[in-house]
C-alpha cells in the first residue's frame, strides 16, 4: 500500500443486505512547509504553509507552491529541498518540509505575513482576486499553441489511466500537464484539487521545463479562480477541466489571454475563452 491510501474495514449495506468487507482510504494530513532565505542578520527560517494533502511528491508540492504564489521565480532560486520532523505516529509519514532558499535571493517578507492555511477542498482562503495577479506583474499570455478538437477529447481517459491511488480509494483529485500532442508529461493525484496542479506545476519547475507555452493542463474537478491563476504563473495557456468553471475563472482567463474549457466529457466540451487554440 502507498503513501496515498489505507485499508479500512467497513460495513456495506446494499440490497438490504449487509457485509463486512476491506476498503481502501485517501489518506489526507497536513504538511508544512518552511522556507529558509537570507536577511541582513543572517539566514532565517518561517513556516509559511500548513495544507492538508495527499503524502507524496511533497517536494513537488512545496516547489509548486512557491512558485505560484510567486515566492520564488525559478528552480535555480531553491537550495534544497528536505523533509524534516519527526514521523507522524499513525503513518510514519513525515509532515514537515523546508525549502532552503539560495543565499542571493531576496524574500519579500510583506508576502510572507499572509496566514497561508489552505484546506483539502478549497485551496488558499481568502485569496485576493484578479487584482493580486496584475499587481504581482503577470501579462497575458502571448502563445500561439494549438490543441486538436480529438487530442482534448482522448485526455480524461489518459489521467484516469495514471490515477493509481483514485482507483483503491476513489477520493482523490488528479492534474495532469500535456502536450499538443495530448501526451502527459506529468500527472499528480491529492486530496486537494489546488495541491495536485501544485505538485505537477512543481514537477516542471524542477525539471526546467517553465515556462510552459505549448502546454496545457487538465484537472478532474472543476476550473476554480485558484487553477486557473496557478496556470497562469506557469505561464500555460490552457486549463481544461471535466467540471464546470466558476465565474471568476471565466474572467481570469478571458483578461489574460487564456484557453478555458469545461465539460470535458465523452466527445464534447465547452470553451469559454481563447477559441483560437482549438482546432478541428
Amino acid at each position: 500500500m502507498d503513501a496515498g491510501s489505507f485499508a479500512i474495514d467497513i460495513n456495506r449495506f446494499q440490497s438490504g443486505q449487509r457485509s463486512s468487507l476491506a476498503d481502501h482510504e485517501a489518506v489526507e494530513e497536513p504538511l508544512e512547509i518552511r522556507l529558509g532565505f537570507s536577511t541582513p542578520d543572517g539566514r532565517a527560517a518561517k513556516s509559511i504553509s500548513i495544507t492538508m494533502r495527499t503524502p507524496g511528491h511533497d517536494d513537488e508540492l512545496a516547489a509548486g507552491f512557491l512558485y505560484t504564489e510567486a515566492i520564488i521565480k525559478s528552480a535555480a532560486d531553491i537550495a534544497a529541498i528536505e523533509a524534516c520532523g519527526s514521523p507522524a505516529p499513525d503513518s510514519g509519514n513525515v509532515n514537515v518540509v523546508r525549502v532552503e532558499l539560495q543565499p542571493d535571493v531576496e524574500v519579500d517578507l510583506g508576502r510572507l505575513q499572509r496566514h497561508f492555511y489552505t484546506t483539502s477542498s478549497c485551496g488558499v482562503c481568502g485569496k485576493a482576486s484578479l487584482d493580486a495577479l496584475r499587481v504581482t506583474g503577470n501579462e497575458a499570455l502571448t502563445s500561439t499553441a494549438v490543441f486538436r478538437e480529438q487530442v482534448l477529447i482522448g485526455l480524461p481517459d489518459k489521467l484516469r489511466a495514471t490515477q493509481d491511488t483514485f482507483e483503491q480509494t476513489g477520493g482523490l483529485h488528479a492534474a495532469a500537464a500535456f502536450d499538443t500532442d495530448g501526451s502527459i508529461l506529468a500527472s499528480m493525484e491529492d486530496v486537494g484539487r489546488h495541491n495536485a496542479l501544485d505538485k505537477v506545476i512543481g514537477r516542471l519547475l524542477i525539471e526546467n521545463r517553465l515556462p510552459g507555452d505549448s502546454m496545457g493542463t487538465l484537472v478532474s474537478g472543476r476550473a476554480s479562480f485558484e487553477l486557473l491563476q496557478k496556470t497562469l504563473v506557469a505561464g500555460i495557456p490552457l486549463l481544461a477541466a471535466v467540471s464546470a468553471p466558476s465565474s471568476l475563472a471565466v474572467q481570469l482567463a478571458r483578461e489574460f489571454n487564456m484557453t478555458l474549457i469545461g465539460f470535458l466529457r465523452g466527445d464534447q466540451f465547452n470553451i469559454y475563452s481563447g477559441d483560437e487554440r482549438v482546432c478541428p
